[in-house]
């Protein structure tokens, strides 16, 4: 059958697909940012999301070591400083670590010099504990704005991972340059099936890991079969638990059983496709940001 993705980009050493585990370890930043007055009343929420550094990171280290693969995390900059030794732990075992805001703060409810502000935090962080720039950035809620391309070329990322638009890697492009996009969905969230906080206002049904894992698993064997990319955004005290990881387990097991797959960091994927790109191996597609659209000043008669 042939491809249903147009273009399709060559996989390393023939593979099929490309898998990325990605996790973004929030922990307690959104509960604070959400609740500035009140978060630190707010036990019950603080330890629901406080299992991810103090419980999770380590169940994953074990997992991922146990099946010699690294992953990609990211992390805000508020949660490098609050919790250094899962940071430390991260880094040790060979993963890699993006960004993920400051403090978990809506990149597009900003102004661009308040966005800017809070990169530079972020960056400033994640120099001070892990050294460096990061390669990564994932805006957290997804929350992508009209200045962020600008801000994170300006900065030194070289790929982005927050946005939804393709089934593969593509080029975002602005007048300052280009970063890889490296596209997921919420197809592929762990939050649709496993939130449910009052304190966050999120009372989603709560599925069982059986549930979440065919959902997941019907995008891999798309993914396998049409020569795609598969970038799950997971949360360490969601998917971190116990029957999840299980399942996760049994999910590596099956990728692994099917072969032709490529584990990979981020990172790894979007220095593959500048290598291909450099090379004129294959061109990718390219989005110039931000989109050609202004608010629709008619919208005020209707609303």
């Amino acid at each position: 059958m042939p491809s249903l993705i147009e273009n399709p980009i060559p996989w390393p050493e023939g593979c099929r697909c490309a898998v990325a585990f990605t996790w973004d370890m929030d922990a307690d930043s959104s509960l604070h940012l959400a609740n500035p007055e009140r978060a630190d009343t707010m036990l019950g929420s603080a330890t629901l999301v406080r299992y991810g550094p103090t419980i999770a990171i380590r169940r994953l280290m074990d997992v991922y070591r146990r099946f010699e693969l690294r992953q990609t995390f990211f992390i805000p900059g508020w949660c490098i400083e609050r919790y250094p030794d899962a940071v430390d732990l991260i880094q040790e075992n060979g993963h890699e670590i993006g960004l993920h805001g400051y403090l978990h703060e809506c990149s597009h409810a900003l102004s661009r010099d308040d966005e800017a502000h809070w990169l530079q935090r972020g960056l400033d962080a994640y120099r001070s504990r892990i050294g460096g720039v990061p390669r990564g950035w994932r805006a957290p809620l997804y929350s992508f704005s009209k200045h962020s391309l600008d801000l994170l070329i300006a900065a030194g990322f070289d790929y982005d991972a927050s946005l939804m638009g393709d089934d593969q890697p593509h080029l975002i492009v602005c007048p300052s340059g280009s970063l890889v996009e490296l596209p997921s969905s919420w197809v592929l969230d762990d939050w649709p099936q496993y939130m449910h906080s009052e304190d966050f206002q999120f009372m989603m049904p709560i599925r069982s890991p059986d549930v979440a894992t065919a959902v997941f698993e019907a995008e891999f064997e798309a993914a396998w079969k049409h020569g795609g990319l598969w970038i799950c955004v997971w949360h360490p005290f969601l998917s971190g638990r116990l029957s999840r990881v299980d399942a996760m387990i049994g999910l590596i097991e099956r990728m692994q059983e099917r072969g032709g797959v490529w584990f990979a960091t981020l990172a790894e994927i979007a220095a593959h496709v500048r290598t291909l790109t450099s090379q004129g191996l294959w061109s990718p597609r390219t989005d110039r940001l931000p989109f050609d659209v202004s608010p629709i000043p008619e919208l005020r008669r209707v609303r």
